[in-house]
């Protein structure tokens, strides 16, 4: 299949042109071609949107500098010369606002944190000194930079200080400096493409969302069903044994991020469970697992199931396992499934995780950290289905809350990575900014709406987008998008009954969906087909708006205010009654 390219700018006051043929040159997806700016320009091109460079708009920019060439009070630092640190700090927000202005130009704009080669560092005491030391100074100007470039949402800091120490002491090389004006060795080039790489990825919803761990050698010593749970090696003052605790520490890490754990092992459920319940070492306990095979059956028909009973795709999952005839019988049968190479040595098992590359995100919401929460209440709500004796009678003992807000300033972060990272239920997958998406919502005749979803059970946070737009006698849905873990509760109905309903008020004839279908969205096109809605031909399904669509009786909705729902008959749009919609 083939794999769109996607465009980068690269701009910098040194030779790019090594990093730009790793860009290029690495097969892994997303595929990149690359035009890197005239060199020393970084100012000039920044500033200047006339260029061709910005023609047609980059899908991401790469502005990379050293500092010297940018702040000239660190240039004089350099010197040995005295700076005074407030006019540093100075040139950096300048230097910030500069990459700010350019900040409509690019998609995004990856901007690398500052670094001076190690012949410039190493002096002592000095090293630390106010106004003099250069370790001193470069610490404040990248702090400054971060804090500068928090507020742009399009601009994503990378830390180029790891692949300085990644690379060690021959990260500089003075004779590529002096003859080409490289200032770095190829090996930070190549860990520089593979983190842009990642973080592309990551940016447009493809980082893994689900780890698969085995139980026996791989979360602790010891295999559970031979030597029972008061005998494993966890914990205590054993060297593998606190490896084991570590790396426990390193997933609990991860899940605060967003990411899910689940287990497939080959092993007595109940005694698996006594271990994770029962052993005072555990770090992760059965609330922060979504989901668990623990039996005796092939792991890679476990990891489908379980993939498919948490509302995932195979290409969302990692699975680690110590065992490597485990690990290549997975690779074989599911092989869109992530599977790395592991340590024999458990002492290595948390650096092995954390070299993975594959669970960039931009942020980090409020419901990222209550994601395995959220799936333990899943759990229950499951439990509760299985005692109903309907659909129907199950929805309604779930007392289900829909509230309706409009796209803002407070919801805008997680609802861009909701619509970034969302595959099933995603009418129109289309991908966007932050800054794009609330550009977009606050064009005239558009609306967008988020729409939260809480039941008995607990809160399961923003998992609803609907964007609309105004034309001619259509009200066209153009994002339809419902986080899996909603899916099939009625909110889907409730969305669309919010749809209608605004067309009504903008007293437009028709609510028209285009389904764009990709290899992931077939349950978006299967939930319109029998939405009620009129299916006509490529994909378009439509409403007379004569017609109200009911909001589900098993729904309680809790709508905005009425000011803010019409577009078409006089009332100002978001734009015009001042609703901010790109955070400060």
């Amino acid at each position: 299949m083939n794999q769109l390219v996607q465009r980068g700018l690269l701009i910098s006051d040194f030779n790019l042109e090594n990093l730009s043929a790793y860009l290029a040159n690495n097969r892994e997806p997303p595929l990149f071609r690359c035009e890197v700016a005239p060199y020393g320009q970084v100012t000039q091109t920044l500033l200047d949107s006339t260029l061709p460079c910005w023609n047609p708009p980059p899908d991401f920019t790469l502005v990379w500098t050293r500092p010297e060439a940018v702040l000239a009070g660190f240039r004089e630092a350099l010197n040995g010369d005295t700076v005074e640190e407030a006019n540093l700090e100075r040139e950096v927000d300048n230097y910030a606002e500069t990459i700010a202005r350019a900040g409509k130009l690019s998609k995004t704009i990856f901007v690398p944190t500052w670094n001076v080669p190690t012949m410039h560092l190493g002096h002592g005491l000095l090293d630390l000194a106010p106004g003099l030391g250069v370790s001193r100074l470069l610490m404040q100007a990248n702090l400054r930079l971060l804090r500068s470039l928090s507020g742009i949402p399009n601009v994503v800091p990378l830390h180029a200080s790891r692949w300085i120490e990644m690379v060690g002491e021959k990260a500089f090389n003075e004779r590529l400096w002096h003859s080409g004006k490289i200032p770095f060795a190829n090996e930070v080039f190549k860990i520089a493409a593979r983190e842009i790489k990642a973080a592309i990825r990551g940016i447009g919803g493809g980082s893994r969302k689900l780890i698969v761990l085995d139980l026996d050698d791989t979360l602790w010593g010891g295999i559970v069903g031979e030597v029972g749970w008061q005998n494993l090696v966890l914990g205590g003052h054993d060297p593998m044994g606190e490896a084991f605790v570590e790396f426990q520490r390193g997933l609990k890490t991860l899940t605060k991020r967003g990411m899910l754990l689940a287990i497939a092992s080959k092993n007595e459920e109940t005694v698996a469970l006594q271990a994770i319940d029962h052993h005072p070492e555990m770090v992760l306990r059965r609330g922060d697992f979504a989901a668990w095979r623990i039996n005796w059956d092939d792991k890679a028909r476990n990891i489908v199931e379980l993939t498919k009973g948490l509302n995932l795709v195979l290409d969302s999952v990692v699975f680690i396992d110590d065992n490597q005839v485990e690990r290549d019988r997975v690779r074989q049968a599911l092989p869109e499934v992530l599977v790395p190479e592991w340590p024999v040595d458990a002492r290595l098992y948390l650096r092995a995780l954390c070299e993975l590359d594959c669970f960039q995100q931009p942020l980090v919401t409020k419901e990222d950290r209550r994601r395995a929460e959220m799936y333990s209440q899943e759990r229950q709500r499951t439990d509760s289905k299985a005692q109903a004796s309907s659909v129907e009678e199950w929805l309604r003992t779930l007392q289900i809350t829909v509230k309706v807000e409009l796209l803002g300033a407070s919801n805008i972060g997680r609802a861009t990575q909701l619509l970034n990272k969302t595959n099933q239920m995603n009418l129109s997958t289309r991908r966007l900014t932050e800054q794009e998406f609330g550009e977009w919502a606050s064009q005239p005749g558009h609306r967008s709406w988020v729409f939260s979803v809480s039941d008995r059970f607990g809160d399961s946070g923003l998992t609803g987008i609907l964007s609309m737009a105004a034309d001619g006698d259509n009200a066209r849905i153009v994002d339809f998008v419902l986080s899996c873990r909603v899916m099939g509760r009625k909110v889907e109905e409730t969305m669309l009954h919010w749809a209608v309903k605004w067309a009504q008020s903008s007293r437009l004839a028709r609510v028209v969906a285009d389904y764009s279908s990709t290899p992931k969205n077939a349950p978006c096109h299967a939930f319109f087909q029998g939405s009620g809605f009129d299916a006509g031909k490529d994909g378009r399904f439509t409403w007379d708006t004569v017609n109200p669509y009911a909001l589900p009786d098993v729904i309680k909705l809790i709508t905005p205010p009425e000011d803010a729902f019409d577009v078409v008959s006089g009332k100002p749009s978001a734009a015009e009654a001042g609703v901010p919609l790109v955070r400060d």
